[in-house]
């Protein structure tokens, strides 16, 4: 008898299989990649809601939000707002070597036989899931600092003037600690935080002194400019200073600053005159443009000050933005929904 015939696929229909389960395969994947990102979202919406949430019971305890930045009675850099809320963010240990008396430099922890800087720890609510940059920074010393990713309201430009002690429109400020009856326009219509790219390059110290306008074109922060640093913007969750954490609306969300230096484009930010250095007379004004920007497709992540926590579209209007920021501008603003 005739044996019966094997069958089997052909090289044909393998490639047509092959092609099929990759139509599959592709059609699958940005399905996957949007449920993804849909997490890491809602995962960063919630820490926002934790870091607002802080801020109120901060206020409940103290009866004042915390500063942006003041100068300790001790040498050394001024904390950020982010450091003095630690207690309430459940973070007790890093909360228990801080000493604001004295500058953050001088805070460790004793881990494992070693003094380990405050500063170098990671914050787990102050890190955006879709943050690429999650890592730390390491100085010549070791260990140094960790980045965030969401900062306080500075206000639109004006950040602070050390000649008079006037402090820009933002419900955070340098050397003050404000109250939530200082902001006449609102806490539902008021922005307390905002996402920011860690790692971000900006321009400092350009030390211009007197009034600087507002600028309106991105071009402007290129011609101001000053000393350039490549990749250390946000990097700094201890640092009040407002090119570390926080962020003014003199720009809209993700707004693209595009200045060349050596040759290369840089997303830039830039800072007149870091807050707390030492200068002639008068002393430069600390102006900043810090955009808010983000990894979230088409928007940032902000917290309100009534606790409230929304997504804002990279298209929404320059004046609202603005508005949003000011804590007693008496503007009449519609919050988008």
């Amino acid at each position: 008898m005739r044996p019966s015939p094997k069958h089997a696929f052909t090289l044909v229909e393998l490639l047509v299989v092959i092609a099929i389960i990759g139509v599959l395969v592709g059609l699958l994947l940005p399905a996957v990649q949007a449920a993804r990102e849909a997490a890491r979202r809602m995962s960063c919406q919630n820490n926002m809601k934790q870091v607002v949430l802080a801020v109120h019971n901060y206020e409940s305890s103290t009866k004042w939000l915390p500063a942006a930045w003041s100068k300790p009675a001790m040498s050394g850099d001024g904390w950020s707002a982010q450091a003095r809320i630690l207690p309430y963010i459940e973070a007790l240990a890093l909360s228990s070597a801080v000493d604001f008396g004295a500058g953050y430099g001088a805070a460790t922890l004793h881990v494992d036989g070693q003094d380990i800087p405050v500063s170098s720890f990671r914050v787990p609510t102050y890190q955006c899931p879709s943050e690429i940059n999650d890592i730390q920074r390491i100085g010549s010393n070791g260990p140094e600092h960790y980045p965030l990713s969401y900062a306080y309201n500075a206000g639109v430009w004006k950040v602070h003037d050390a000649n008079d002690d006037t402090v820009g429109e933002g419900m955070f400020t340098a050397s003050k600690a404000r109250r939530f009856r200082d902001c006449l326009d609102g806490l539902s219509n008021t922005l307390a935080f905002a996402e920011v790219k860690a790692w971000n390059p900006y321009y400092r110290d350009a030390d211009v002194t007197g009034v600087i306008s507002q600028p309106v074109l991105e071009s402007e922060i290129c011609a101001l400019a000053g000393s350039f640093k490549r990749d250390t913007g946000h990097t700094e969750w201890v640092d009040g200073r407002v090119h570390q954490s926080g962020f003014t609306t003199t720009f809209t969300p993700n707004k693209k600053i595009l200045c060349i230096d050596t040759g290369v484009e840089y997303d830039v930010d830039f800072t007149n005159f870091r807050e707390g250095r030492t200068s002639g007379s008068p002393i430069p004004i600390t102006y900043a443009a810090v955009t808010s920007r983000s990894y979230h497709l088409s928007g940032v992540t902000v917290g309100m000050l009534d606790g409230s926590v929304r997504t804002f579209n990279d298209s929404i209007d320059r004046d609202l933005w603005q508005d949003l920021s000011t804590r007693a501008g008496h503007e009449v603003v519609a919050v988008p929904e």
